[in-house]
């Protein structure tokens, strides 16, 4: 059973910084491109970053570039995202997600075959 569980979410000043993990297990990780995503109250689910397998590819939603980094632990089997300059916008709950395709950087939902739970990140003004 494949299981992506995610954590370090949570409340953060504008500015502030937040580190969110997502231990894979069920699955042979380093197999995988990894993503995030987001969806705030009321909007739909959004692209955030993806990493290659390997790690030595990222793709970033222009919203996050420069703040954001995407990150992976094969050996741990899990992926991170170090978010910093967190400004209110970024309030959302952020999943991870799994794309078999190991050589894809794709933005899109449907490319990615697993998802764990989310975890909530709040950041006040």
């Amino acid at each position: 059973q494949v299981q992506l569980v995610e954590s370090g979410g949570g409340l953060v000043q504008a500015g502030g910084s937040l580190r969110l993990s997502c231990a894979a297990s069920g699955l042979t990780f380093s197999t995988y491109a990894m993503g995030w995503f987001r969806q705030a109250p009321g909007k739909g689910r959004e692209f955030v970053a993806v990493i290659s397998w390997s790690g030595g590819e990222t793709l970033y939603t222009d919203s996050v570039k420069g703040r954001f980094t995407i990150s992976r632990d094969n050996a741990k089997n899990t992926v991170y995202l170090q978010m910093n300059s967190l400004k209110p916008e970024d309030t959302a709950v952020y999943y991870c997600a799994a794309n078999p395709n190991i050589w894809s950087l794709s933005v899109g939902l449907g490319s990615y075959e697993y998802w764990g739970q989310g975890t909530q990140v709040t950041v006040s003004s």
